[in-house]
């Protein structure tokens, strides 16, 4: 999920420097929702794995 944030993050770069302003808004957008996602995920993952106890 992280490899797809920065595709859309690359994307939105791109389109920005060649003056796509739609194309890189929402690539923008895009990329900020699953970024956000990808970190609560981590982070329940994270949780979770540490409440668990040893094997």
């Amino acid at each position: 999920m992280l490899n797809w944030a920065i595709s859309f993050l690359v994307l939105a770069l791109v389109a920005a420097f060649f003056g796509f302003g739609g194309i890189a808004a929402e690539s923008a957008y895009f990329a900020k929702i699953l970024f956000f996602l990808f970190i609560v995920l981590f982070l329940v993952s994270f949780l979770t794995g540490r409440s668990r106890p040893a094997a």
